[in-house]
């Protein structure tokens, strides 16, 4: 398997420490959003992807090549935002960056947003293993196999999990609803 980011794995192993901010720009996107979607908090998620990035550098000479470069990263970037969640279990609303949309588009965008509010309560009624893998095979669309290598899974497994995640995740739709709907 050839990566074609081997060769500027090569040039930093090489010396060439500067060819590493390259490699941080390509992948700080999708870092981010599984630190993102384990931490659910913006400052720590972006913290945990910077820590991972810097962890990745210490070991670059330990990445074996035998899987691509961007998996071997985001398992790094998982494993830490995991670390992240245990230290900080304790989670608080920042006032800053709650927003409130006035407008004549207020009302699809109470729509769009009690669709999200229901999305994620039923998604917080998940554990965080299937939560993560439903997110990143629905919302960031990676492959079964990529999830594997992200999570430290089999393939078979992270697709029962994803179909199991997605079945509690339309039961609990289905209860949210209902409750709603009793309330109207």
């Amino acid at each position: 398997m050839t990566d074609p980011e081997f060769e500027l794995i090569d040039r930093i192993l090489a010396g060439n420490q500067a060819v590493y901010a390259e490699l941080v720009d390509r992948h700080k996107s999708y870092a981010f959003t599984i630190a993102y979607k384990i931490l659910e908090n913006r400052s720590e998620a972006e913290e945990a992807a910077q820590d991972a990035f810097i962890k990745a550098y210490h070991h670059l000479k330990n990445f074996k090549r035998d899987a691509k470069f961007s998996t071997w990263l985001y398992r790094i970037v998982f494993n830490t935002a995991v670390s992240y969640k245990r230290k900080h279990k304790v989670k608080f609303q920042d006032i800053e960056t709650t927003v409130v949309e006035y407008g004549q588009e207020a009302e699809g965008i109470l729509e769009r947003s009690d669709k999200k509010k229901y999305i994620q309560q039923a998604m917080n009624k998940l554990n965080e293993a299937d939560k993560l893998a439903i997110s990143l095979f629905y919302l960031e669309e990676f492959s079964l196999e990529e999830i594997a290598e992200i999570t430290g899974m089999q393939a078979n497994t992270i697709k029962a999990r994803v179909h199991r995640a997605r079945q509690r995740l339309a039961e609990e739709l289905t209860i949210l609803l209902k409750k709603e709907a009793l309330t109207l």
